[in-house]
């Protein structure tokens, strides 16, 4: 059975991820990228759909760990009666093919080590042909994949598994290297392992040093550590951040709410932006930038709520009925049917991205505008159609009004393009859709009875999706219907502390078509978290947001959700979402931004000097 989700660490060269655990065990690894199939699904079967243990022999779970400061290099120590042992882990940034190092160093005493290799492409679908090669190496190939194993240890084939024990003293150091290519094309040159952990060391450490966070802030660890998880997450050919290295950890143990994560969602964007860019990371920023224009280039009617890494748009939704599911979670999906969806929210959120873009100096193409043209001329026409909503919901389209009001945001920014930039464009046409959208929204998405906006027209039920209302700068935060939401917010959607993303009961059932039942959503909390520091709940906010650091395995890692009841984390693992929320969060709680300023709870409607709270 695979450990919770607490007890995995990532290691990832910015193609693709892997998940080790603290066993010693590296339970899910896809190759060669993060929507490729896995050779490695013992996170979602059992140990012979694919892993990779090694560990002293007979011991359970390791005594400590930790990442080198400042990389994605994760040590892992046991103490044993016969001596202490680390295992280093990493994937070094990639030059050819993709590589997965694992170096065992002995550090007092002599430790027996036990090796168990079980490949298995495909999802855990296809056993390779295993055959040793004349220069001692081991060769795995299945279809159009192969896996070759480098190290010193001699090896044996074993019920369709390779094993091996050897022995490590103090001062020794053991490397394995396996090195994955296409099955129609020789290996790549044969690496030495130690040398491609030092290079990985140094490459990490470069990129962290360019870190613009205060460095006296008392959050700058856990800034830094999900700022390394975003670019760990990054599809660095094209600049594409996935949503998750996982797909199908469930939302809820044993609950069907499975999905697959492993692809670049639009609604992120702008959260993703104004990460990056606060924290200085301005070409991560500028090639997510470009990933956007890229991905959604074409007719607006087909512009859609997530890509592949590389801008892919077929994203066939399967399952795999021969994987049990983590912690028998099932179904086992891969794809998303939700790619597919209709959602107004995504063209508020390119909008909002390149007017960040903007506001942050990053040079802009003509092209740039053209296509938002484009969309906008789309949107004109279609914003009053129902939709399925930020969450993917799949009981049918609605009048969400988190979905109007990203309308609302992409008419606003289309008018501060013209107003601040100069660009040229029908803005008092666009003015007046914006006046009309603002008008229907507070009519028909505000129930004054209870002094909240709802989650769609005419309903009862609330939305974590509108503690947004006054950061996209919908209306100011002080306005009482801001007040009243954030409050029936805490009141009717906190469950344990967090934030759910809206009810879970009989009654919500038809709005995904699902059971009831979920974890907390840790962006929404961090929301929370900045609505409050936006109606002057300074306190309430550093305390709701010192809970949610306090959720971070010992790795400093975040998954989607947390099951209060459990008091486990829940949803894929790790999730950027969750760690884009923590970065803006933390600039928030630190009174300042990047450049010096007010943060003002990154209040994305404003302009340098504008509405700073």
């Amino acid at each position: 059975m695979a450990l919770p989700l607490e007890e995995y660490g990532l290691i990832g060269d910015t193609h693709t991820g892997a998940l080790v655990g603290t066993d010693g065990s590296i339970d899910w690894l896809c190759l060669p990228r993060f929507d490729s199939g896995a050779c490695f699904a013992a996170l979602l079967g059992d140990r012979m759909d694919g892993r990779w243990l090694l560990a002293p022999k007979g011991a359970g779970r390791a005594t400590r760990r930790h990442y080198r400061d400042g990389t994605l290099i994760l040590e892992t120590e046991w103490d044993t009666p016969d001596g202490t042992v680390r295992v280093v882990d990493c994937m070094p940034p990639r030059s050819e093919e993709p590589d997965l190092v694992r170096v065992v160093e002995g550090v007092k005493g002599t430790v027996r080590m036990t090796f168990e290799l079980v490949i298995r492409f495909d999802y855990g679908s296809i056993v390779p042909w295993v055959r040793r090669l004349d220069d001692g190496s081991l060769s795995a190939i299945g279809g159009p994949d192969a896996l070759y194993l480098h190290t010193p240890v001699h090896t044996e084939g074993q019920g369709m598994t390779t094993v091996a024990e050897f022995e490590v003293t103090e001062g020794d150091r053991v490397p394995f290297v396996l090195v994955w290519h296409p099955s129609n094309e020789p290996p790549p040159p044969r690496p030495n392992g130690v040398a491609q952990v030092e290079r990985t060391e140094q490459w990490w450490k470069a990129w962290s040093s360019k870190c613009e966070y205060p460095k006296d802030d008392q959050h700058r660890e856990e800034v830094l550590s999900s700022l390394i998880v975003l670019k760990a997450l990054t599809f660095a050919p094209t600049g594409g951040i996935v949503a998750a290295p996982t797909t199908s950890l469930p939302e809820q143990i044993g609950g069907p709410r499975n999905w697959d994560y492993r692809y670049c969602w639009l609604r992120d964007a702008t959260f993703t932006l104004y990460a990056l860019i606060q924290a200085g990371y301005t070409s991560e920023a500028v090639a997510w930038r470009d990933w956007l224009l890229r991905a959604v280039a074409g007719d607006p009617a087909d512009l859609q709520i997530m890509y592949g890494p590389a801008g892919e748009r077929r994203l066939p939704e399967l399952e795999l009925d021969w994987l049990g599911g983590y912690e028998s979670s099932t179904p086992v999906r891969v794809g998303n049917a939700a790619s597919r969806q209709f959602q107004l929210d995504v063209y508020g959120e390119v909008m909002d991205c390149l007017h960040q873009a903007r506001r942050a100096g990053v040079e802009m193409a003509r092209a740039a505008w053209d296509l938002q043209l484009a969309l906008l001329d789309f949107l004109e026409g279609k914003w009053r159609e129902p939709d399925d909503g930020i969450w993917e919901v799949r009981g049918g389209r609605r009048q969400f009004t988190h979905s109007k009001v990203m309308a609302w945001v992409a008419m606003d920014r289309a008018v501060k393009a013209v107003e601040k930039f100069g660009l040229e464009g029908p803005v008092d046409r666009w003015r007046a859709v914006r006046t009309e959208i603002h008008r229907e929204v507070c009519d028909q998405g505000f129930d004054a009875g209870r002094n909240t906006f709802v989650q769609s027209y005419g309903s009862a039920h609330l939305d974590a999706a509108l503690l947004m209302i006054p950061m996209v700068g919908f209306l100011p935060p002080k306005d009482p219907r801001v007040v009243g939401t954030i409050e029936a917010v805490e009141r009717e959607l906190c469950h344990g502390g967090f934030v759910m993303r809206y009810a879970h009961d009989e009654d919500t059932q038809s709005l995904d078509g699902l059971p009831p039942g979920e974890g907390a959503f840790l962006a929404c909390t961090f929301w929370l978290a900045d609505a409050l520091a936006m109606v002057d709940r300074g306190d309430d906010a550093e305390a709701l947001f010192d809970r949610l650091l306090g959720l971070r395995n010992d790795l400093g890692l975040l998954a989607e959700e947390y099951d209060t009841d459990r008091k486990r984390l829940v949803g894929n693992f790790p999730q950027a979402l969750s760690h884009l929320s923590l970065v803006n969060t933390a600039f928030n709680m630190a009174g300042r931004s990047a450049r010096g300023r007010p943060a003002a709870a990154y209040h994305r409607s404003s302009d340098p000097g504008e509405n700073d709270v």
